[in-house]
């Protein structure tokens, strides 16, 4: 919407020949109708939010070595516990299902979940998906070599 200054509209209302009790009620509404607006829009402080990896483990071996594994990043409220991370895009499938686009076609894996998913479901269930396609993971022991070596590279 446009933002017109106040003294403007009452030139263009006093060049009208319109009455001054009638400009003051007019200009008066205005007023209040801007407060009533910005108070309208005044939204809550944005939610703090932590990543998580959710790991897709076909095998049910994660500890085992040569398996390649894929996982998807979201984002969930600092405050939730990372578990719940799965449970919320559950329930965000689940909503989806009911609709009916997810009656014609129900959602009945995880990696359906996050490619055809609903971003509006899921931001409903504060869960926001960083990724559709799953992302290869890669393993480490956490600790760095002492000397660095060109093959190893």
């Amino acid at each position: 919407m446009a933002k017109v200054d106040l003294e403007l509209v009452e030139v263009v209302l006093k060049r009208a020949k319109v009455e001054t009790t009638q400009i003051a009620r007019i200009i008066e509404d205005i007023k209040n109708e801007t407060e009533a607006a910005k108070e309208a829009s005044e939204k809550e402080p944005p939610v703090k939010k932590q990543f998580v990896v959710i790991v897709n483990d076909p095998y049910g071996k994660i500890a085992a070595t040569g398996f390649e594994y894929s996982g998807w990043v979201v984002q969930i409220p600092a405050d939730d516990a990372p578990q719940s991370a799965l449970q919320k895009l559950h329930w965000g499938a689940y909503d989806f299902n009911v609709t009916p686009k997810g009656r014609r076609m129900p959602i009945q894996t995880i990696d359906e979940a996050v490619r055809f998913g609903s971003a509006k479901i899921y931001k409903e269930h504060k869960i926001w998906l960083k990724n559709k396609e799953p992302v290869l993971i890669m393993t480490t022991n956490g600790k760095l070599p002492k000397a660095p070596k060109e093959e190893e590279f």
